[in-house]
């Protein structure tokens, strides 16, 4: 502390006696995504007017890129991209100045890649990443800072259940997308990203840890397939009989009230099946004799189209026409009793 405060003393006497302006203290560069800003200190003893001088020079050229400033930056960003480079600046007050302070400086090379922005997607048991940037400031515009390692880059991704956080497993995706697969389902994993250069040997600053959780692997079990399995067969083993039964029904139905069934009389059926017994009353009439007729009429309503038994039974009744009435003529002969004549009105 004596040693320190003697110099600072001894620094101060010599300024005042001879006019020597102090250096600048502590020169820096910050740069980041080839973002330059040349840093200093100002000298421990110096007068209220001091300003700044800043340059850079390289193996063809010598600039001055910051002239009679009073900030303790200069913005070195202009600097080509690639080379070797001296950056330097001194102290002013009046017509005094200091000595140059210089840095060496390779903008590629030390410039620092800044994290890159990362989205995560959790889907079918799988997180799937997708990384973007970071980039370079030129004229205003964005520049992927991936364009100006061409390709030596590399998204490192460094990966881990959050329940146990010491199994860090590294992935390098050399694209701008990764999937991290055979995760466990349902767990809460948590990430980081970076950028690697290996040709450098140079790595970038480390993303925002993101942590999200997985969901189902997606592979459906074995007793569910076989279980909808069965359940298809036995609804197609119900369904299908079930819809059969439903259409004749259905068929019918309709059947029914747009083509109705006619059926001829059960007792008339059965006297035109046997009409010959009555054949032996037969006996011939006399011209004069009054005779006499109750009509008996058969309707019956029919459609054209309709079953194959109505149209039969028609036929029969036709071909049964002639036999009915010579019966009937018989009968009532006997008896005495008026006859009767059968006739369709059809």
């Amino acid at each position: 502390m004596a040693r320190l405060f003697q110099a600072l003393v001894a620094g101060c006497l010599l300024w005042s006696a001879f006019g020597i302006v102090p250096e600048p203290k502590n020169v820096r560069i910050n740069s980041v995504n080839l973002n330059h800003i040349l840093q200093w200190d100002p000298p421990t003893f110096h007068k209220e007017n001091i300003t700044y001088t800043a340059q850079y020079i390289s193996s063809v050229l010598k600039k001055n890129e910051c002239v009679s400033i009073v900030n303790t930056h200069c913005d070195f960003s202009s600097l080509p991209d690639y080379g070797n480079y001296t950056l330097r600046v001194r102290a002013e007050s009046e017509n005094e100045e200091s000595n140059w302070v210089n840095i060496i400086f390779k903008p590629i090379d030390d410039t620092v890649i800044g994290p890159p922005e990362v989205k995560v997607k959790s889907e079918s048991g799988s997180l799937y990443l997708d990384f973007t940037g970071p980039f370079a400031i030129r004229d205003l515009h964005k520049w992927p800072l991936k364009e100006f390692y061409g390709n030596s880059w590399v998204y490192r991704v460094l990966y881990w259940k959050k329940s146990n956080s010491k199994e860090v497993i590294i992935r390098d995706a050399n694209y701008n997308s990764e999937i991290l697969s055979d995760l466990d389902s349902w767990t809460i994993y948590c990430l980081q990203v970076q950028v690697v250069v290996p040709e450098l040997n140079k790595r970038g600053e480390p993303s925002e840890e993101i942590c999200d959780t997985t969901t189902d692997n997606g592979i459906t079990p074995v007793w569910i397939i076989v279980t909808v399995l069965l359940v298809s067969i036995l609804v197609v083993l119900v369904s299908v009989p079930a819809c059969f039964f439903t259409f004749i029904y259905i068929y019918r139905q309709v059947r029914y009230v747009v083509c109705p069934t006619y059926s001829f009389p059960q007792h008339l059926k059965e006297f035109l099946s046997k009409p010959s017994y009555s054949s032996q009353f037969i006996s011939p009439q006399s011209p004069e004799e009054d005779q006499s007729y109750d009509k008996l009429t058969v309707i019956s309503e029919e459609y054209e189209n309709c079953s194959n038994e109505t149209s039969n039974t028609e036929e029969q009744l036709q071909d049964s026409k002639e036999e009915i009435s010579i019966s009937e003529e018989a009968s009532a002969f006997k008896k005495g009793s008026s006859s009767v004549f059968i006739s369709d009105s059809g």
